[in-house]
């Protein structure tokens, strides 16, 4: 069992997955939690992040800062999504094991799986195809992020490098710009300016068809803090995080308009793309070894999340 007092860094604190691996830490009692903002410690400038680790000397890191975003922004700025995210694995992962971590979360992402990939995806899956084109350069960060964590484990054994995969994650701290957030934080932000704006017909882009699985960014940490303490071998690696169940685009669009109480109609604009067919996880690994699942449900997750965007959209008002 993890020591309470264990210095714990989490990097990416004020985003989506690092704020909720923080709120569960202090949940469980970890009173060392690091933090530190982009202004106190650049991760894509290697000497300061050396610099950092030996000071600090973290027995548990988790890797959750990083550049993210939707189909939109992936489009428009293919560069910055691989080379930004390059840097930053590359010096955290080095930085750990230099300074000694013993266990280290890496996030991956489900778009690493082939775009035409059996469903559910499975982790042996990885590499069997090309990842989709929308979003195929930050899949190619993530992927090799990933497989620098297998090869640090291969090769040195003092640290103990964990990815996991997890699913569409969403909650509190999302990025809920239309034009940069990932559909489900972005469908919230449609629907309630729709709403706001008295807005007969909102209009989504691609068929609905496609399928998504969501998983709450609290779910994602919960996973994490058992895999902390878990008995776990290099080979098991890595690890999908969902919930086993998927929904179409169009399903998600009702299910966020109903919380939002957005009662307009819904234009779907065919011309516009729309991502792989369908993304479900295969989490028979994780779950094999003890984790007890999901506790939030999607329609309850996506109404706790409306309130916490009202509450911080009142908040920036006053």
């Amino acid at each position: 069992m993890m020591d309470k007092d264990a210095p714990i860094y989490v990097a990416g604190h004020r985003g989506l997955i690092g704020s909720a691996f923080v709120r569960r830490l202090a949940h469980a009692g970890y009173r060392n939690v690091i933090v530190r903002s982009r202004a106190e410690l650049d991760l894509a400038d290697r000497g300061a992040v050396l610099a950092f680790f030996e000071r600090v000397r973290p027995r548990v890191v988790v890797l959750a800062a990083g550049r993210v975003g939707g189909i939109l922004e992936n489009m428009r700025r293919p560069a910055e999504f691989i080379l930004d995210n390059l840097r930053i694995e590359i010096n955290v992962l080095e930085a750990a094991r230099l300074a000694r971590a013993e266990r280290v979360f890496f996030f991956a992402s489900s778009c690493m799986y082939p775009r035409d990939c059996p469903q559910p995806m499975a982790e042996a899956h990885l590499l069997g195809g090309r990842p989709e084109e929308t979003s195929l350069p930050y899949a190619i960060s993530k992927l090799a992020g990933l497989q620098a964590c297998l090869a640090l484990n291969r090769q040195y054994r003092d640290t103990l490098y964990i990815p996991v995969i997890p699913n569409s994650a969403y909650g509190p701290n999302d990025n809920f710009d239309p034009d940069s957030a990932h559909v489900l934080a972005a469908l919230i932000r449609r629907f309630h300016d729709a709403k706001t704006a008295g807005e007969r017909e909102v209009v989504l882009w691609g068929s609905g068809t496609p399928r998504r699985e969501f998983v709450h960014a609290d779910d994602v940490a919960d996973a994490c803090l058992f895999l902390m303490d878990a008995a776990l071998a290099p080979e098991q690696l890595p690890l999908n995080i969902g919930t086993g169940a998927d929904h179409s685009i169009r399903e998600l669009a009702q299910i966020v308009a109903q919380a939002v109480g957005y009662a307009g109609g819904v234009r779907w604009d065919a011309s516009r793309p729309e991502g792989a067919p369908r993304k479900l996880l295969d989490c028979s690994r994780l779950r094999g070894l003890g984790w007890s699942g999901p506790k939030v449900s999607l329609a309850e997750g996506v109404r706790s999340t409306y309130h916490w965007f009202l509450g911080r959209s009142a908040g920036r008002a006053r």
